[in-house]
Formats: structure tokens, sequence, C-alpha cells
């Protein structure tokens, strides 16, 4: 997994003007944002960017690192906030080892708990940038504060995890433009030199039009994928929060978070995002090895079939499953040949074209190269969002970012209803997993609730038809 110790506007021609207007129950929240640009206060050569990280996990410090990593920009750590003390005092204690003259973050500055975000971002003056790294169902939580500040943000993966959050964040992405924030999201395959060379080629129609598209993501078990029943000490929201790859409502589950990558670039590459999803899936294993029951809302493996609109498949695979082969790649076949997107990994450099329907080394036709400047995707986004700011150039990703995230869903939700599911249902669903987000505190009640048995509930596809659980 990425950094888990984890088209461009086509499809969203597809969805009418009303889907924008809806009322999603936070939309005069993002509309009562004053819509007045924020002047360029980092122009190139001036005084230092300061950061604000939230979310003090794995992602959170990786996203820290590589912006201090950009060249020739004074890039500073002046605030951190969780709500997990131990996740904020690890991650507090690695970057300032690494990087000490970078992080300047006393103790009055490292907050704790659900406001901790707004005192964090309140330690930044306008221009600044917070970095979202949160479980995504927070995302437009703190990106409407952020907004409100005047900050740019970068902000991780996935970026919603639902059609009513999807809907919310859009209209937030349009409120960022009006006010000249610059706005990263992390599906750095799009930063991917290697990949931005096999997109050129491709829709160059080097080998003719795309016809199919397969991705793979078989391994064991990742970060907080399967969860047995919440230990004594912790509340069930606590619980829920940490271990999100768990739970639909905090992360999006595990086809939200580890397919994504994938998704997104084999989307780019067509130019265009599938219009609709069938998938299966299914739970094989209900206890660990221990015998003790899983409680999580997971499948152990999907198989989804998204279709484009002019037709053309893409077939993803995803597995979590100890002990079986891991595989994860992407591929694509056109009319006039075939090619490797990611031979491994999210975006496994390098891509490849191949003459026929096969990915043989003696029909190879073109490999990518090393560029110069390529410090690869990681860097390179930051490097790209830092240029942004102290240039001044247009940059929000907000738009294909929630895009992403929503066609990822598209194909979950397929599976775990077991029906046909168009991108217009999923958009428009009025499933919002945890309404009130905003209004959340340490004595809120989860949003999901156990059984008697400590259970959650899980997906029951053929019986929950327009909601997965």
């Amino acid at each position: 997994m990425n950094r888990d110790p984890a088209m461009k506007d086509t499809i969203h021609s597809i969805s009418s003007r009303r889907v924008f207007l809806k009322n999603t129950g936070r939309l005069a929240t993002a509309s009562a944002l004053t819509s007045v640009a924020i002047p360029s206060v980092h122009a190139a050569g001036s005084d230092t960017i300061q950061l604000a990280l939230i979310g003090c996990g794995g992602r959170g410090g990786g996203a820290v690192r590589d912006a201090f990593g950009v060249k020739g920009a004074s890039v500073k750590l002046v605030a951190m906030a969780d709500v997990f003390e131990n996740r904020l005092k690890g991650s507090y204690d690695g970057l300032s080892k690494g990087h000490a003259n970078k992080v300047d973050v006393p103790a009055d500055r490292r907050f704790l708990g659900f406001d901790a975000y707004k005192k964090a971002m309140d330690s930044l003056k306008p221009g600044d940038i917070a970095i979202l790294a949160t479980p995504p169902a927070f995302r437009w939580v703190h990106f409407t504060y952020a907004i409100q500040r005047g900050l740019n943000v970068f902000m991780e993966k996935p970026v919603t995890v639902d059609g009513p959050t999807s809907r919310r964040m859009f209209k937030l992405g349009e409120e960022a433009t009006k006010k000249n924030l610059k706005v990263g999201v992390g599906l750095m395959s799009r930063h991917s030199r290697h990949l931005e060379q096999l997109a050129k080629r491709v829709h160059d129609g080097e080998i003719g039009d795309i016809v199919l598209q397969r991705g793979y993501r078989m391994a064991g078990i990742i970060g907080t994928f399967a969860s047995t029943p919440k230990p004594e000490g912790i509340s069930d929201l606590m619980y829920q929060i940490q271990r999100f790859h768990s739970f639909l409502w905090s992360g999006g589950g595990c086809f939200s978070d580890f397919n994504i990558h994938i998704i997104d670039h084999l989307g780019w590459i067509k130019n265009a995002w599938p219009v609709k999803a069938q998938g299966v899936g299914g739970r094989h294993y209900k206890t660990d090895d221990k015998g003790v029951p899983y409680v999580d809302q997971n499948f152990d493996s999907y198989g989804v079939e998204y279709t484009y609109a002019d037709g053309t498949k893409f077939i993803f695979d995803g597995r979590c499953m100890p002990g079986c082969s891991d595989f994860y790649a992407s591929y694509l076949h056109g009319t006039k040949g075939s090619g490797i997107a990611s031979k491994g990994g999210d975006c496994g450099a390098p891509s490849s074209l191949y003459k026929g329907l096969g990915t043989k080394d003696s029909d190879k036709i073109w490999e990518s190269k090393n560029l110069p400047g390529d410090e690869g995707p990681y860097q390179n986004e930051w490097n790209d969002l830092v240029d942004a700011i102290r240039n001044d150039k247009p940059y929000n990703e907000v738009k294909r970012g929630v895009e992403a995230s929503l066609v990822t869903s598209l194909g979950r939700m397929a599976a775990h209803t077991g029906r046909e599911i168009t991108y217009e249902q999923i958009l428009n669903s009025d499933h919002e997993f945890a309404p009130g987000l905003d209004k959340l505190t340490e004595d809120s009640p989860a949003p999901l609730q156990p059984d008697a048995d400590g259970k959650y509930p899980v997906p029951t596809p053929g019986q929950k038809k327009d909601r997965e659980y």
C-alpha cells in the first residue's frame, strides 16, 4: 500500500446541473463561504510556506516529508492535529528526528480532539497549506473550514465515500476555485511521468481505440482491512475511526481505499469515467486463525465489471486473502495493440506498449523512460502543488478526485447490492453513511452500531438493493 506502513472532466458532463443544486443537508454551509479571492502570498522567492497536519498517520507523515522535499521552497510544519494522542506523538517524534530544522510544533500547537483541526488551521495564515490526511469521512468537514480560512490544501485519497458527500465536495471544490485556492489530491498516478508518457501515446491513438482494461489488487491482509470485536477501553466511535479500512462510513472500506489508484489512472488513460458497474464479492472467512469472529463490513474478494459510455469494459478484481497469489497491476487492450500501465503497485514503472493482444517482451514496441527532473509521483505531486502556489497558477484537483472516489464507490456499491448501478444512481443516492460529522464529539454515538454480539451490519447483496447496508 502506498503510504500505509496503505478525464480530465469527462464524466461530470453526464450529471445535470440539478445534481449540484440539490439540497444535501450541508450545501448551505458551502454556499455561505465567502468567494473573495485569496491573493498569492507565497510568490516565488518569498516567505516560508507553513503546514498544518490534520491526521497524523502514515499518510500524513509521508505527505509532510514530501512537502519538505520540494526544492527551492521554504516549508515548515507548525501545527498538528489528531484524535489519537499516540498517533500524534509518534508522528511528531518521527518527523522531528529526520527534519528537526523544518518542524516547529511546540506542545501548544499539537492539538487533540474532534475540534483539533480548527485549532491547527487557525495556526496558519491565508495562503499556507492544510494537509488533510484523516479517514475520508471527515474530508468535507475539514475542507469546508480550510476554505473559510483561505488555506491551500493537500488532501489524501479517497476524498468521498458516498453520493451525498460527493455532491458536497463537488460544490466545495467550486468554492475553492472562486477563492483562488490551490488544492492537491493524493492520487499521485496523475503525477507519474511514466504514466504521463503512456497516456499521451494512447490518447494519440498508438494502440487504436481502447476496447478493454484490466486492473488487479490481490494481496493478503492490509492495514485495518479485517477487524475482530472491539476491545475494552475504546468506544465504538473511536474504534471505527482507528480501523477505518474496516468500516464503510469512515474509509469507504477496503475497496475504496485499496483500489482507487488503478481505477483513477485507467480512467485517465481511457480519457473517460465508467457510467455503470456490476459486481460480485463475498465474505469467505468469518474468523481469524484463532477462531475470533470478524466484525468488519468488508468482503474478502471483489470482482467488478465497469462499463464506459462507448461500451468499453473495465474489469477490476480485488482480494484480501492470506496464502493466495499476490498480483497488483493494470493493463489496457486496444484495436491496434495492448499495454501495461502499472507493472506493479499503484503506478509501477515502466509503462509499455505491445503489438497484438499479449504482453510478451518480443512484442514490445515502446517503454517509458526516466525523464530529467522526475523525482517520483509522490514528490512530483508536491512539487507541482507548491509551484502552483508560489507562481499563482490555476490548480485544483478536487473535481477529478471526487470523480475517482465516486467511480470507485460505484464498483463497491454494485458488488454490495448485487445490482447494476449507474454513476447517476450513486451520485444522487440519499444514503449518507454518516450524517452530521461536522457536529461530532468524542461522546457522540458511532455512526455504525453493533448488534448484541458486537457485529456490525454487513452488505447483503440482493436483499438491500438501493443501499449497501
